[in-house]
């Protein structure tokens, strides 16, 4: 590997380049180091030189993959929680596994090292594909590099504003106490005894490192932001509903973010030689936020198919039923046709668990996801279909209609930078 860090030096040639080198980035790296990828030229673009602890990512899947050895922690067991019930879940065969950034990041310098990657310290700017190669520019307009493809992680709002537009955003405690006051054996993954916004969902979850150590955390799935006081009385308020004394809890870390919910469509592949990752390229699941899972599988993908010599396009993130059954939650949930604990109360009350993650993860049969279906209740979910079905009508008469979006900017405040909501 070798850094290129003056921006008057010719543009780099290279057959694969990397624009962004978050986690999106990191597992493409990690993926075509695995796959023994030779005799291909790699450039990352990054603005930032190094990245260290900056997010958490939490998932679902089976153990035994490339990622195990990097966990944080895992659990077999999680429990959901409603004003009314406790759903302990089995989620065998599956499991549920934290992973922090960290180790994300080292794995990706060592495959850039392998990999004889170039990596250019500066910000992207304009991106020119003729069909042949593609030239990324910096943000002043000299030329950077040219590349046969380019994988473009780097945010961006959808091709077009969505008919609706929610965001999930956050606040995460990392506390620590000073006695055993956490089960390191189950994690809560959806707590809904807080309280629930005018408009919107909210919930609690708490992940457990150890019996002295997890990340607690509040969560909202609504339109707008809150303040950061807000967010600390919510998060305070949850800790008092755990029974966790305040006076033998530390504070160690914070974390805050927002991910963008949405029926509006994110471009996987805008131009012939350009393919977008991340949240950019679909990974995003509308009706939850959940995106690293659909990450790994791309960078999978893109390994694959680069190690046989074929164009690095992964398939797309999730099955078009469900990016539509998506669609349909969040009109019922935007429009108050279903009530947001409820709702996914009885998702993993009717369901087994695994079914349930699975089908978050955009891999369940269609049969599977009519039983899923079944598990809600009919007449808002019908409601909500005619809506959206209305809606997607007068979006072919009138395209132009929608009103400019975009994603707001991240809650940041001076303890830890933005990260992704665990679970993404």
């Amino acid at each position: 590997m070798w850094q290129r860090d003056r921006m008057d030096s010719p543009p780099v040639d290279v057959d694969l380049a990397l624009v962004g080198g978050g986690g999106a980035a990191s597992l493409v790296l990690a993926a075509l180091a695995r796959h023994r990828v030779r005799d291909v030229r790699i450039a990352v673009v990054d603005p930032v030189h190094r990245r260290g602890q900056d997010r958490t990512w939490a998932f679902w899947g089976r153990p035994g993959n490339d990622l195990d050895e990097l966990l944080s922690a895992s659990w077999s067991r999680v429990e959901v929680v409603t004003p009314d019930t406790r759903h302990a879940l089995d989620l065998s065969p599956l499991r549920y596994a934290m992973l922090r950034s960290g180790p994300i990041y080292e794995r990706a310098a060592a495959a850039e090292r392998r990999l004889g990657v170039t990596r250019i310290v500066a910000a992207a700017g304009s991106v020119d594909d003729d069909g042949e190669r593609v030239l990324v520019r910096t943000v002043e307009g000299r030329p950077l590099l040219r590349a046969g493809w380019l994988l473009d992680s780097r945010p961006r709002p959808p091709h077009r504003p969505g008919r609706t537009n929610w965001l999930q955003h956050f606040r995460g405690w990392w506390l620590r106490a000073d006695r055993p006051v956490f089960d390191p054996a189950r994690a809560v993954l959806m707590d809904f005894r807080t309280p629930q916004p005018a408009r919107g969902v909210s919930f609690g979850y708490v992940l457990p490192v150890d019996s002295r150590y997890a990340l607690v955390e509040y969560t909202e799935f609504s339109p707008h932001l809150l303040t950061g006081a807000a967010y600390d009385a919510a998060l305070a308020g949850y800790r008092d509903l755990l029974g966790l004394d305040p006076a033998r809890l530390t504070v160690a870390e914070v974390e805050n973010g927002v991910i963008p919910m949405t029926d509006g469509p994110f471009v996987a592949r805008p131009t012939p030689r350009v393919v977008r990752l991340g949240t950019a390229g679909g990974a995003t699941r509308p009706s939850t936020g959940f995106t690293f899972s659909a990450m790994h599988r791309q960078a999978e993908q893109v390994a694959r198919a680069v190690a046989a010599g074929r164009p690095p396009v992964p398939a797309s993130a999730y099955p078009d039923r469900h990016r539509w059954m998506d669609a349909v939650a969040l009109r019922a949930l935007n429009g108050g046709l279903v009530d947001g604990p409820e709702f996914f109360g009885r998702l993993f009350e009717r369901n087994p668990a695994s079914r349930v993650l699975r089908f978050l993860d955009g891999d369940t049969t269609v049969a599977e996801d009519l039983a899923v279906m079944r598990s809600t209740r009919l007449r808002p979910m019908v409601t909500a279909t005619v809506a959206d079905a209305a809606g997607r009508l007068r979006d072919r008469l009138a395209p132009s209609r929608h009103p400019a979006w975009t994603v707001p900017p991240p809650v940041v405040d001076s303890e830890s930078p933005n990260v992704d909501a665990p679970g993404h």
